[in-house]
């Protein structure tokens, strides 16, 4: 079975089961700061695991696009990839474990389906703690399908566990199935716990029944969800006997035209599978509007293109393959996703346009490794360390973008000690700098505190008066909302003026003054189109969608939350206007805390 097929029937199977289907979703998050890609299939779902509504109902399904950057060092080896797609199925307060654990089981054994020998699959369940009791309700329905204790384990938090968002929220005990391979165990505790690859995970049912407290007590949640993810690459490798996800169908042609382009006395089956994964992740994510640069998504892109550069270089592939092996990449999967079709010339220009940049920055940080070397040789010489700073050899990857890999190879090779902790130590403030945070994982804003849902709403209120400023032409190209500021991208071809900048101001502030009512809407797709409500229109939403207006003043896609009047937002500021990219402007803005009642209306405060 490939892995159109796998994606096609869990889709058809959930569709089957009342679920209605939910178009993938950017592999950039809106309106979320604490994480650059969106890391997994439920991740763009979270706001109505917590609680909204979703405008399609109770039951959900779908297949997500994602980006894991924590592991970009480690892919080559069989496992880790940056690029991957989840299938998924979400019951929002409707189903729970018994229903889960019974789709779940139907869909892997069933001969209409997966057809998996029973025989073959071993299951994990929470195995409790102090603070929760283990998930005897999950054995026990999982016992009633057959499966014996020998093959259910009982793990803890690190394993079975799916934590809140923050500090306190919902969250809950996951139960994970696993194909067993034709691999002899480890050992005598051979188990999913040891990732030896006899176990293959490949699904995942949570189950979000609890509130975790302020004091760190877990109370029972009253709307009880579940969410599941399933790997759609390694369940279609499992069902092919492929030991790898890069032995099918969706990774083999890359392989292939790697192989073809470097020399083979040179070329590993490494830097093969770190060719293949980087193009993949870098063309999806052009795709969905990020180009390189040296802050937050863009960096990262920028990252995985100048490693595939410097690989590519390693092995002898010819300067100018990134386009190339990128044309594979889309031929493979534009038919599930054929955003990246529509964008083929610009996946092109990007990758075309920071090869050639990185190819002559590849020359001058040699140049400016020498020098530096030079440095330390003199130090030596006066009877110095032996060690080449890991100051500077972030330097030379954050200021000329030489991969720090070279670096160390280049620094081995002269006899030196190579400065781990003074390169990690460089590499973390820049981290903190850039706001490059892999791995941290929330949804929807940051928080739902009112002065970040204040910045929300201010961010509609922002667009509108800048359409009647800049024109109509004016459409979101991104945001980012912290309690703090709102930052607004949008599409502008010139620098704003003071007086643009002041009118915009005043718009919006004459509308928080106005107090308008904020008002939510469920309607269709074509509904909101026709009633001139602004967003992204196309495969992003499902069928039904939530319109907020404010008043007569705007009216906009978005899945909440909002003020109930803008008199409840402070004085809106705009703190800078700046290039974001071409074509697109970023505003930062910020409103502050609204006064009392007693002092709108002219009263002295109590």
């Amino acid at each position: 079975m490939n892995v159109a097929e796998v994606r096609r029937k869990y889709i058809e199977f959930f569709l089957g089961k009342g679920h209605a289907h939910v178009p993938p979703a950017s592999l950039i998050p809106e309106n979320d700061p604490t994480v650059l890609f969106t890391t997994a299939g439920m991740h763009p779902l979270v706001p109505y695991l917590l609680g909204e509504k979703h405008p399609a109902g109770t039951r959900l399904t779908s297949y997500q696009k994602c980006i894991r950057t924590g592991d970009i060092d480690d892919v080559g080896d069989a496992d880790h990839l940056t690029f991957f797609e989840m299938l998924g199925n979400w019951s929002l307060g409707d189903y729970f474990k018994r229903e889960a654990i019974e789709f779940s089981w139907e869909f892997l054994t069933s001969p209409a389906w997966l057809g998996i020998d029973p025989e073959r699959l071993a299951i994990t369940v929470f195995g409790g703690d102090d603070e929760v009791p283990a998930d005897e309700e999950a054995e026990a329905l999982w016992r009633a399908h057959g499966i014996p204790a020998e093959r259910i384990f009982h793990l803890g938090r690190e394993h079975n566990w799916w934590g809140p968002a923050g500090k306190t929220g919902p969250c809950g005990p996951d139960t994970e199935m696993f194909f067993i391979r034709d691999i002899a165990p480890c050992g005598p505790d051979c188990s999913p716990a040891c990732k030896c690859p006899r176990y293959c995970e490949i699904w995942n049912d949570v189950f979000m029944q609890y509130n975790k407290q302020a004091d760190g007590s877990y109370a029972p949640l009253q709307m009880k969800c579940v969410d599941t993810g399933m790997g759609t690459v390694r369940t279609a490798a499992v069902l092919q006997g492929k030991a790898t996800v890069y032995e099918t169908e969706v990774y083999q042609p890359l392989m292939d035209a790697i192989a073809a382009r470097a020399h083979p006395e040179a070329l590993t089956l490494r830097i093969q599978r770190i060719l293949a994964d980087h193009i993949t992740a870098s063309a999806f994510i052009i795709a969905d509007g990020v180009e390189p640069s040296n802050l937050e998504a863009g960096y990262v892109l920028r990252r995985l293109i100048r490693r595939m550069v410097r690989f590519g270089r390693k092995v002898g592939i010819p300067a100018g393959f990134t386009p190339e092996l990128a044309g594979v990449v889309i031929g493979i999967h534009a038919d599930a996703y054929p955003e990246l079709e529509h964008n083929r010339e610009r996946i092109f220009a990007e990758l075309k346009g920071e090869e050639e940049q990185f190819t002559e920055t590849l020359g001058r940080g040699l140049r400016e490794f020498e020098k530096a070397f030079a440095g330390v040789q003199k130090g030596r010489e006066r009877g110095g360390r032996s060690v080449f700073p890991g100051r500077r050899a972030f330097e030379l990857y954050s200021t000329w973008g030489f991969p720090p890999e070279l670096t160390q190879e280049l620094v081995e090779e002269q006899g030196l000690e190579w400065d781990q902790p003074g390169y990690d130590e460089a590499f973390k403030k820049h981290q903190e700098a850039s706001t490059v945070e892999a791995g941290k994982f929330k949804s929807g804003l940051q928080d739902h505190s009112a002065q970040t849902v204040r910045l929300h709403t201010a961010t509609h209120m922002l667009q509108a008066a800048l359409r009647r400023v800049l024109g109509r032409h004016v459409l979101q190209k991104g945001s980012n909302i912290t309690p703090e500021r709102l930052r607004f991208d949008f599409a502008h071809g010139e620098k704003m003026t003071p007086e643009e900048i002041a009118e915009t101001e005043r718009i919006v502030n004459e509308k928080i003054a106005a107090d308008l009512p904020v008002e939510v809407r469920e309607m269709t797709l074509g509904e909101a189109k026709d009633a001139g409500a602004i967003g992204v229109f196309g495969d992003r939403y499902g069928e039904r969608v939530k319109v907020y207006r404010i008043g007569d003043y705007s009216m906009e896609l978005c899945g909440g939350p909002h003020v109930r009047r803008t008199g409840e937002l402070g004085r809106f500021r705009i703190l800078k206007e700046e290039a974001s990219s071409k074509g697109v402007r970023r505003i930062r803005a910020t409103v502050d805390p609204p006064a009392a009642p007693e002092a709108r209306e002219g009263e002295a405060p109590a």
